[in-house]
Order: C-alpha cells, then structure tokens, then sequence
C-alpha cells in the first residue's frame, strides 16, 4: 500500500480521492501491457503482486513454474506481469504471469523467424495430430510428420527435453505458431552428408549397416549417409527378394558404384566384389553344344534356366516343342527341375543365352519324312477340322492337313468336308512333307484314279472332235452340259451358244434338249472341258465350201448347199444356154445391178461346169453317192441359217426390170 501524506493528519474522503488520483496521474498503466509488479505475499498457490493501483493482483503460482520444474518465486521478486483489467467486480487488479511471457515470447519469435532461425523449445504435451512444444512462454505446435525425417513409434525420449526447432508459421493474431524438428535434422543430415559424400569415391568399399528392406533392394547407414543396394547388385544369379541375401542389422562390405553429387544418393553392390561369370562365355558355351541346367523361372514367353551360379538362359516358349504350340511353359516343365537344353545363340553384350529344349528331342516332322515318300498311304483319326479342310492326326503327335480341293474327285470341297467328322478313321496318300515348315500335306481323293481323266482317255476327246450334248442347267452366262456316252460336264460359254449374235440366247434351249456341238479344249489340270455351237457351225460351212464350192466366186452359202443337195437326189442342175444376142439398142442398166447380175451369172456358170464333172464322176463311181448325201444332210442345218440371206437376194432379182435376155436368163437360172 501507499502511504498517505504524513502533512495531513486527518484527511477526508474527498481528500483521500484527489491524493490517491495525483499518485495514479504520473503513471502510463493501461490494459493490454506487460507492467512489473512486486510480490508483496505468497498465499497458498497465489501470489499477491503490487503493480502500483488502486488493489494488488492475484496470480496463480503454476504460471511461474517451468515445464517440468516447480516454481521459484519468493517475496520482494520484481516480476513481468500483464496486465489484462485495471479493476474487476471484486476490485481487484487482473494479472497474468503466462501472458506476459507469451508477449515478451512472441516479440522474440518473431525476430527470430523473420531472421529464419532456430529457436529453443521442449515438447511437453500429445495433441490430436502432433504434439505442443513451449518456446519459453508461447505454445507452438508440431506436427507427427514434422518430428523426425522417419516415421517414430515412441517419442518419449523426445519429452520435456530442450531442443531446436525451426518456426514453419506464425499467426500473432490468432496466437498459432507452427515448428518443425524435421527440418533442423535434414539440414544438419545434409551438411553431414556433403561431408561423406565429398570424402568417398567411386569403386571404394567400404562397410556398412543394413538399415531396411524393400522389394527392389535395402538401405545401408554408411555412417550419417544412406545407400541403396539394388535387388540387381546383390549378386549375379537371380535374387528374387532381398532377404535372400542380407538382413536387417547385418553388416556388410559393398562397392560404391555411383555418387551423384547432385542429389547425394550412392549407388551401392556386393556382386561386384566377385569376378563376372560372364566373362568369355561365349567359348564356355558354343552354339550347338548341350549342356544340364535348373529352371528358376517361368514366364508367359519361356523359361530361364541356370547354367551355373549367376548365368541364366532363356528358353522361349516356340523352342519347347515339337508339337506342342501356343502352350504356357508351366504345362511342359516346372521350376526347380533339371533340364537338358542346345545353345542356339550367345550375346555377351547384353548378357543373353538363348537355349532350346525340342533341339535335344527327335524332330517328328524329319522322321516322318524319311519314313514317308509322297504317294504313301498312312491311317490316322481326324483331330480337327477347319472352313479350308481337316486335320489327320499322325506319328510322333504331329498333324497332316488334307485340303478342301484333295478330299472328293467330284463333289465341292464343302460337300465332301461335311461328310467328316472328329475322331473318324480316314485313310490318306502323303502328297508332300516338309519338314522345313513343318507341314505335311495329304489328299483323300487320290486313294482313287480320276474318273475324268479315265472318262476322257477312254473317250479320247481331244480338240476338234464333234460330240452330243444333253443340256442339265440353263443359266444366264451359258449352259451346263453333259456329254452323252462320256459321263462328263461342259459348260458352253454364251457367246459359243451361235455364230449369229441374236441366237446367242440360253433361254433357246431347255433342260434335256440334245445338240450338237465341237470340243474346243480339254484341259486335265482343271478337270475342264469346253465345247461350242458356233465353232460346229463355221468348221461345218467350212467343209461345204470347201467341197461344193467357193463364195469369193459370188455364189451364196445357200446356193453351195442348194447344189449338194440336189446332187444328193440325184438332179442334175439345167444350165441354161446363151444363143440369143443382146438388142442393138437396149436401156442402160444401173451400173450396180449390172455388174451384179454379171458376177452372179459368171458364178452360176462355174457352178454348173463343176456340177457337169462331179455328176460324170458319180456315174463312174456310184459308191461316192451315198458320201455326197451324207455331206448334204449335214449342210443342211448350214442350209438353215443362210435362209434369209437368199430371199433378199431373189427379191432383189425380182425388183430387176427385165431389160435384155441375157439378164432374163440369169434370173431363171437363179430361180
């Protein structure tokens, strides 16, 4: 308490007030401040502190304590306090010790995180997330991520133990304050790793402490440093787990492989402290030679196999088998199991060994071929069939395909493949083996001779020769024909159908109509036979012209065939005479119906003069009769088609005035 004026001796109460407001007027007290004050007295766990107003304040005794240490404060000790109300409902002064330090606190932190450095502080309570760290007065807190560069399980050696921390936040405002432990570690970590990396060297070895496993390798502590040994460097066989080869705590020799400066990783490895069993495989193992090895590994394409520690080989999937194809591995040999396998290649640039297993194995498509020339007849069941034939299963697990086009002489590929079907006993002729492309080819249908080639060596048909046809189908292109007594098909193209472009109709004849007709080709190879209308009908015209006569002479087709026929009845044509003389005044002709009428009687002429000596001829010969009517009949069909060739003739003879006897004549004669 302040003593009152001792020049007073009894002041009144308006007298106390204004003595008590000058005291109070010289200081600057306001709410909001850090004040000192003396502890007047010590009251159980509160100290009364005199900061110089109207009352004292009470603070409580646990805001003096230090983390984990008890409070020290005595009677007479000048203290820091803030002062949050002048005067409370009870009138007394409201203080705050922790307060006081938070702000004197926060004023130095925030110096210090602007500076960016460390600051002191203990972890002294677990919170949802993290932890609260005191930094002597304010209460930061640390996230669990931010405790240590690994994850921790037990951080109690880490309580109530003074250590730096680095400020991550501060929000004065809100009173938040975020520090990390993690960051002071990685920094001291990092200088101490430039330290080792700078003093190692590459191709040093050097030991070292298993720190952890993974699947791709494990750590080793080089002493403040972190290396990795690779799953790949541990040694030069196959390592399928780390743990194969070290254990967590073990110590180990490795060889620095790399050092990258940059990011302070270090490339570690045990195998290398070896010799490489690479080293001149190729004439430790040459191409052809077979030798014994353990499958370690099966995979869709193959399987490896250890010819000795740290060399392996890869069988491929297609150098399993013979017979077996599309396969997994797994069904053929199994891990762990001694095989026998022929080197096919090595390449020690990149470390390959390609073996072969079906190499150490008789080769059934060889055997086959050497047991088996082609015409040979084998027996098998048929495994399979497909749209472009079937397959027969044959010796030694292989298979022999037998064609659509090699199944029936006659039938179409899917008629006859229809009539077999899986596990049916058929019977074969080997007509190639190839043991090159593993391919054997077979035909069913030559267990027979061809019935066409039989059918035409027996008819002899070749081309040019005259045959009877039976019409079996009518199409738009054609017809389809069988040849009568030869049991063969033909198919006689449109345009072979007649010599005349608007006879050339299929719909002319109907299904079982006889005609005749000349074979034009025979082709064995094709199993075809073509045959032709109009070829009969010009090779026919042909024959007549060549025997009754010549149409450069002007005489029509018609008038040739009239004359074999008439000399076929036995007729001898009237040659009529010229004995009258032309007028001496008569009307000039048309230039072109004269020199016509001129050309046909000249042609007449000829005609009859070669009539006269063939009938002399018959007479001597009668036997020649019966031939020349056989030539007429068969011209008669020629006959036929010359028809109306003629009747524009004789009406242009009609149109003809009769000018002179001479032309009188020629018209008769025509007639």
């Amino acid at each position: 308490m302040i003593e009152p004026q001792t020049s007073i001796a009894r002041p009144s109460l308006d007298e106390f007030t204004a003595l008590l407001e000058e005291s109070l007027a010289g200081k600057a007290l306001q709410e909001g401040s850090v004040v000192k004050g003396e502890v007047v007295s010590i009251e159980k766990d509160v100290a009364v502190i005199d900061v110089g107003l109207k009352t004292e304040g009470r603070v409580a005794l646990r805001e003096f304590c230090l983390p984990g240490r008890p409070s020290e404060l005595v009677v007479g000790d000048v203290v820091d306090v803030y002062l949050e109300r002048v005067e409370n409902a009870a009138g007394e002064a409201v203080l705050s010790r922790e307060k006081a330090r938070r702000e004197e606190s926060w004023t130095r932190l925030e110096e210090k995180y602007k500076a960016n450095e460390k600051v002191e502080g203990q972890i002294f309570n677990r919170v949802k997330g993290g932890f609260t760290v005191d930094l002597d007065g304010a209460v930061a807190f640390l996230p669990g991520s931010q405790v240590d560069i690994r994850p921790i399980r037990d951080v109690g050696p880490l309580m109530n133990t003074p250590q730096p921390f680095q400020i991550l936040k501060m929000d004065r405002r809100r009173g938040n304050i975020v520090v990390s432990r993690r960051a002071v570690l990685e920094e001291t970590r990092a200088e101490k790793r430039s330290e080792i990396v700078a003093r190692l060297k590459e191709g040093e070895v050097i030991e070292g402490v298993v720190k952890n496993i993974t699947d791709y390798g494990a750590f080793i502590d080089l002493g403040g440093i972190d290396g990795l040994l690779h799953v790949t460097d541990m040694a030069w066989r196959r390592v399928n787990h780390p743990s194969e080869i070290v254990n967590v705590g073990d110590t180990v020799k490795v060889q620095i492989i790399r050092i990258n400066i940059e990011t302070q990783r270090i490339s570690l490895g045990i195998k290398q402290l070896e010799s490489d069993p690479w080293d001149g495989i190729a004439a430790k193992y040459p191409v052809d030679s077979r030798f014994k090895g353990t499958v370690t590994n099966i995979t869709d394409y193959g399987a490896f196999v250890e010819l000795e520690p740290g060399v392996e080989g890869l069988i491929h999937v297609s150098e399993m088998s013979w017979t077996k194809k599309n396969i997994h591995p797994g069904k053929i040999i199994s891990t762990s199991q001694e095989v026998e396998v022929q080197v096919l290649d090595v390449d020690p640039g990149k470390r390959r060994i390609s073996l072969g297993l079906k190499q150490t194995q008789e080769n059934p498509w060889i055997a086959f071929a050497g047991s088996h020339e082609s015409g040979a007849i084998i027996e098998g069941q048929v495994r399979n069939i497909t749209e472009f034939g079937l397959f027969v299963g044959l010796d030694g697990g292989i298979d022999g395909m037998v064609h659509l086009s090699d199944l029936d002489w006659s039938k179409s590929g899917e008629e006859a493949l229809a009539e077999f079907k899986k596990g049916d006993t058929v019977k074969a002729v080997v007509l190639e083996a190839d043991s090159d492309k593993e391919r054997i080819s077979l035909g069913i249908k030559q267990l027979t001779p061809d019935p066409f080639e039989g059918a035409v060596s027996s008819a002899n048909l070749k081309r040019g020769m005259r045959v009877t046809c039976e019409v079996t189908a009518v199409k738009d292109n054609g017809l389809e024909a069988k040849l009568i007594d030869h049991d063969l098909i033909t198919f006689i193209r449109r345009s072979d159908l007649s010599r005349d472009r608007s006879e050339q109709r299929p719909d002319r004849f109907g299904v079982g109509e006889k005609f005749d007709a000349v074979v034009t080709q025979v082709d064995i190879k094709t199993r075809r036979v073509s045959t032709s209308i109009k070829a009969l009908e010009i090779a026919e015209e042909k024959e007549a012209v060549a025997q009754y006569g010549s149409t450069d002479s002007g005489a029509s087709l018609g008038d040739i065939l009239g004359a074999a026929l008439n000399k076929a009845k036995g007729d001898e044509p009237e040659v009529p005479e010229e004995t009258a003389e032309e007028p001496a005044e008569k009307p000039k002709p048309k230039r072109a119906t004269k020199a016509k009428t001129t050309k046909a009687k000249a042609a007449k002429d000829e005609a009859a003069k070669d009539e006269s000596a063939k009938d002399e001829a018959a007479k001597d010969e009668p036997a020649k009769d019966e031939a020349a009517k056989d030539k007429a009949t068969k011209a008669k069909s020629a006959k036929a088609k010359t028809t109306k060739a003629k009747a524009a003739k004789d009406e242009a003879a009609k149109d003809e005035p009769a000018k002179d006897e001479p032309a009188e004549s020629d018209a008769s004669a025509e007639k």
